[in-house]
């Protein structure tokens, strides 16, 4: 009988890589992502334990839960310190801070230029 691939497996994979590469997106994008991946990962290890036998690409599954549950605490972890940053300098604090490290890097492309 010939193994057929188990349901999902590559999708589990891509999200989870996916949340860990969008975890920088103030975590609206990794955590869900994430989430919705390791769901689909314990379904897909149900299912694989059922009957180890007949599906192959469990490796993915394994593979696709780690990477969702690195990806579900970077997005956390980001998440956390934004709410933070919100919380004890607020908006307008961010922009100044923003714009301060602009013109430093601007001011230090430029000297780098003059060299």
């Amino acid at each position: 009988m010939e193994q057929q691939q188990l349901p999902n497996s590559t999708l589990i994979l891509v999200f989870g890589i996916i949340s860990i590469v969008t975890c920088c997106c103030y975590g609206i994008i990794g955590l869900p992502l994430g989430i919705v991946a390791l769901v689909m990962a314990n379904k897909a290890t149900a299912v694989y334990a059922e009957n180890p036998e007949i599906y192959k690409g469990f490796q993915n599954v394994k593979t696709g839960k780690i990477l969702a549950i690195i990806g579900i605490v970077l997005n956390a972890i980001f998440l956390i310190y934004v709410i933070w940053m919100f919380t004890t300098i607020g908006y307008d604090g961010m922009q100044e801070a923003q714009e301060e490290f602009m013109r430093s890097f601007n001011q230090g492309m430029e000297e780098g230029r003059n060299k």
